[in-house]
């Protein structure tokens, strides 16, 4: 249930940010924010992350769908029954139903949030698309963790031995 609450809780946060966008922005137009740091852009990406197939709306779709598909049939296989793993399953659909309700509506994702600092420039990105960063990283963090516990448990467990 928890998985179906923050799935629906970020899409509705997505899109909610991006119809304002859409409403207060002209296309392209930026707002200063944190000046040197952080505008508030409104860019239409065709692409996935980094502008990556763009032009290739149909199959980002396809992708989308496939990995939602996918994440529902085998997560049980690489996601254990803990709160974190559960986190960052709702965080992963939220994010990948987000940028697909756009895709379908309009044949391209609406970015808004433009971090830079210098001359380091990052790609604008959405709240979907922090969802599944996120994800990603909880992922990967909960699972460096577990490895090292379970190191350390056998270990300890060596120590016993002797």
């Amino acid at each position: 249930m928890l998985v179906l609450l923050l799935g629906l809780a970020v899409i509705l946060l997505d899109q909610l940010t991006k119809q304002y966008i859409r409403s207060a922005f002209v296309c392209g137009e930026s707002l200063p924010v944190i000046d040197g740091l952080f505008n508030l852009v409104y860019v239409r990406n065709d692409g996935a992350a980094w502008n990556m197939l763009s032009g290739h709306g149909m199959v980002l779709i396809l992708i989308s769908v496939a990995v939602l598909i996918l994440l529902i049939i085998y997560r049980r296989s690489f996601l254990q029954e803990q709160f974190s793993h559960t986190v960052l399953l709702g965080l992963m659909v939220g994010g990948i139903v987000g940028n697909l309700i756009d895709r379908i509506r309009f044949g391209w994702v609406t970015d808004f949030l433009d971090f830079h600092i210098g001359t380091h420039h990052w790609p604008s990105f959405n709240i979907a698309d922090s969802a599944i960063c996120i994800a990603a990283g909880l992922y990967i963090i909960t699972n460096l963790i577990q490895k090292k516990e379970v190191g350390q448990g056998a270990e300890s467990g060596e120590q016993g031995d002797g």
